[in-house]
């Protein structure tokens, strides 16, 4: 970066660090104790949507990259989309397998940008949820592809599109030192109907 650079108040994009996603199993663990929110089994990537011959073989190499693993029955990534016209690559697994997730995910991060289909992701989601006698409560730790960081989504259930902003920010200072987590709040974009939320 050189000094025009900085005069002109330009900076330099962060390159992304998919190893980030290996800290979610240890975040998980301290997200459980301050907070008691537990992963649900769902991970998915999201993209602008892309169609074509080479998207469709990347998609084939990641299903059967993933079915290689033995101990999954159901199909390994599920592709859907959402209202606003993005693309979800969807991992299911037990909820007490995040590390197998985080691998999913990784994966298809990693085969989607190895096709050169990076600039077309935006994020990762993994959905975590808390029990509660009123109901149940659902969080995602988003993962922004372009930017190596981390940020919580807590959609509010049954009233309409709104936030609790409060517990992001309780997440937020619970994950400090186990995340690398954005500090740009006006990048905590709402995934609205994220799979697994």
């Amino acid at each position: 970066m050189g000094i025009l650079d900085i005069l002109l108040g330009r900076t330099k994009a962060v390159a992304p660090d998919l190893d980030q996603l290996f800290g979610l199993p240890s975040a998980a663990v301290a997200l459980q104790a301050a907070t008691g929110y537990t992963p649900t089994g769902t991970g998915a990537v999201c993209f602008a949507t892309v169609e074509g011959a080479a998207f469709a073989q990347t998609h084939r190499d990641v299903r059967e990259l993933l079915d290689a693993d033995a101990g999954r029955i159901d199909s390994p990534v599920e592709l859907a989309q959402d209202e606003y016209g993005y693309s979800w690559l969807v991992s299911r697994r037990a909820p007490d397998d995040l590390p197998a997730l985080v691998s999913d995910l990784h994966a298809v991060n990693s085969a989607l940008e190895s096709s050169g289909f990076g600039p077309q992701l935006l994020c990762s989601v993994v959905g975590f949820e808390e029990a509660e006698a009123a109901g149940q409560r659902r969080l995602g730790l988003v993962y922004l592809y372009k930017r190596g960081t981390f940020y919580p989504f807590a959609p509010l259930a049954g009233v309409g599109r709104r936030r609790d902003n409060a517990l992001e920010l309780q997440i937020k200072a619970a994950l400090a030192d186990d995340l690398r987590i954005e500090q740009d709040l006006s990048r905590w974009f709402p995934v609205w109907g994220a799979p697994g939320l």
